[in-house]
């Protein structure tokens, strides 16, 4: 794909790294770029030889987030519906249009890609932030370079989580709430101690430590990986995982919609910065 593209797609040997390139706004997420990753997904797992996803961030950052405030981003604009078969969002209003729309993209999308037939690695470096969350997760490995840091702001809007809710799953249930309750980040290192992720590098070494990891993965049978896979998903399923995101799901909307109702719009007022701000170890 071209550079100036939301991602980029490159293969090296039975690995596929796919990289978010919005690199001047910390590969926060619009549309176009969840869609072209959907698409880069779709083409790794078509191709025979791709045994091992990696995804990536270009740039100091892996992602902060939902787009909430860059020149690009994309929330009205329609896109072809892939997650499901919700309405396009573009043609209704209040929480029917915010729930179509974040059903496909967020939620929607983020349990087809957990659900991948192949393994997929996240390489983190930077800020790993609230919808950043949301990919690093769906992921089955994760390599983060020690400046890494990871939180969910969002309640500061009086959101309880981001879509796609993984929270008590990744962290365990005490660790999500203080996760959630306070809104700070925590570094790699408590995030490995935790078993949120599973080796924390030096940043210069990111990318050599991930590529040694996906070929690690990538010597096993394809489809003994994919069985493998399977099962452990299965069985996050067995501990209420799937089921906890949908009640969540329904929470996270009647937050948006109780801020739209009581205050200026579905976010509480915030934006970019102000989400930043004290959000701090």
């Amino acid at each position: 794909m071209a550079a100036e593209q939301p991602v980029r797609y490159e293969r090296r040997g039975q690995i596929a790294v796919v990289t978010m390139n919005r690199p001047e706004y910390r590969n926060a997420q619009n549309s176009a770029m969840t869609y072209a990753l959907d698409d880069a997904f779709y083409r790794a797992c078509a191709d025979d030889e791709i045994k091992v996803i990696v995804l990536a961030g270009e740039g100091e950052h892996f992602s902060a987030g939902h787009d909430i405030g860059s020149p690009e981003r994309d929330v009205d604009v329609s896109y072809p519906r892939r997650a499901g078969l919700w309405w396009d969002h573009t043609a209704h209003e209040g929480g029917e249009s915010r729930f179509a729309r974040e059903s496909e993209v967020y939620l929607g999308m983020c349990r087809r890609w957990r659900e991948m037939p192949k393994p997929m690695v996240a390489s983190v470096q930077g800020a790993c932030v609230a919808g950043g969350l949301m990919l690093a997760w769906v992921c089955d490995l994760i390599v983060a370079a020690e400046d890494a840091f990871f939180a969910d702001p969002v309640l500061r809007m009086g959101i309880p989580g981001v879509e796609y809710f993984a929270h008590p799953w990744v962290l365990g249930p005490r660790m999500a709430r203080e996760f959630l309750f306070t809104g700070k980040r925590i570094g790699a290192q408590r995030a490995y101690e935790v078993g949120m992720v599973n080796r924390v590098v030096p940043a210069a070494g990111l990318g050599d430590a991930t590529t040694a990891l996906a070929e690690d993965v990538a010597a096993m049978p394809k489809f003994g990986l994919s069985l493998a896979k399977q099962a452990i998903n299965q069985a996050e399923d067995q501990m209420g995982m799937r089921s906890g995101m949908d009640a969540a799901f329904g929470l996270h909307h009647l937050a948006h919609a109780h801020n739209a109702e009581v205050g200026s719009d579905s976010l509480a007022g915030m934006n970019a910065r102000s989400m930043k701000n004290g959000n701090q170890e």
